[in-house]
């Protein structure tokens, strides 16, 4: 029998030994941290579970971020925050030899991390960098996008820090780094190698290595990476941090405090189907309960019960329909019932899911 949510029957936090978390919309909202996010990650460290905070933005410094994390009451240091930065220089470094010159377009941090990657930095196509990274930053110009077109066309090896095609700003949705890849690829004629950010898993695996880095440091002895059984992709965007754990072999944890919204997580396809659903950063130190599928062909989650039937989903709460749209167990059991169908081939627009309001 397929097994679509899971459960666990003790916490997260004493399942997993390594979380990869998601900062914006999961422990931040811009400069106020999300409700119970601070005190449930300080409870999961207590209980021995490690933490990298993951994050797409390439133009923030390590510490910086770090900096905010520690105003919210949380222990730690910059190596525990992993940008599309960070990654894409350590990605690079696998692909080249060492000193290797690089032309980075993109802010003071990306081009920071390439020198820290044992890498020569380079400001001009004419240096002929064997590779080039492509991020972003407000101030960045046509000359810079240029400037990463001429060296990818002259065979540099091209990567991007993300794919991202918008970015909240205070005024409004604006033209993100994805956007101005698009733009390069139009004058190169091919697509980047690779990209740094989720959802490519590479931030994911570059994390682990990062904390084994980090305790062989401390115990002076060769640590291993934590195996991929042992760690969990948390994130608010199904098509980003969800949709990386699912290229990269990781379990995962969507909550509700974000981007992703019920019905979303409902027909989702399956590269973006998570393994935990949490209404908050609280379901990290909690029991998930199990979800069954029953001889009638519904999903039970404790007391709530999920059923697609002429193409409707039929959801109840200890036989409380209303009840159920504002209960996470009917929604796990909802997603169960809902996925089974899709698999079969129905689409999405012939059913009828009625409105979850967690």
């Amino acid at each position: 029998m397929t097994q679509y949510i899971k459960g666990t029957d003790i916490s997260i936090s004493e399942r997993y030994r390594l979380a990869l978390l998601d900062l914006d919309g999961v422990v931040y909202r811009g400069k106020n941290p999300v409700e119970y996010a601070s005190e449930s990650i300080r409870q999961a460290q207590s209980a021995g579970m490690l933490m990298e905070y993951t994050t797409n933005n390439s133009s923030r410094f390590q510490a910086v971020v770090a900096e905010q994390l520690r105003g919210f009451g949380l222990d730690v240091e910059p190596w525990q925050v992993i940008t599309s930065s960070v990654v894409a220089a350590r990605m690079v470094a696998h692909h080249v030899p060492a000193g290797a010159k690089v032309l980075a377009v993109g802010a003071p941090h990306l081009r920071e991390e390439v020198t820290r990657a044992g890498l020569t930095l380079v400001d001009r196509v004419e240096d002929e960098p064997a590779a080039v990274i492509q991020g972003w930053y407000p101030e960045i110009t046509w000359n810079e996008l240029a400037s990463a077109a001429f060296a990818a066309q002259r065979g540099a090896l091209y990567l991007v820090t993300n794919r991202d095609l918008t970015i909240p700003r205070e005024l409004g949705i604006a033209p993100g780094c994805g956007s101005l890849v698009n733009a390069v690829i139009e004058a190169v004629g091919h697509q980047p190698a690779g990209s740094a950010g989720k959802p490519e898993s590479a931030m994911y695996d570059e994390a682990r290595q990062l904390v084994a880095d980090s305790l062989a440091e401390t115990s002076g002895e060769r640590v291993e990476p934590v195996a991929k059984d042992q760690c969990l992709a948390i994130g608010d965007r199904l098509d980003t941090d969800i949709e990386a754990g699912n290229r990269g072999g990781y379990d995962s944890l969507v909550v509700l405090t974000g981007v992703s919204k019920p019905n979303e997580i409902v027909l989702a396809d399956p590269v973006l189907r998570p393994t935990f659903i949490a209404k908050d950063l609280r379901g990290l130190n909690e029991p998930h309960p199990q979800v069954l599928q029953q001889d009638d062909g519904s999903w039970v989650c404790r007391d709530a019960v999920a059923h697609v039937v002429d193409g409707v989903l039929q959801v109840r709460e200890n036989g409380d329909a209303d009840a159920a749209l504002s209960s996470l167990d009917a929604l796990r059991a909802a997603c169960c019932a809902v996925w089974q169908v899709l698999d079969s081939g129905v689409e999405p627009d012939a059913l009828t899911i009625p409105e979850f309001h967690i």
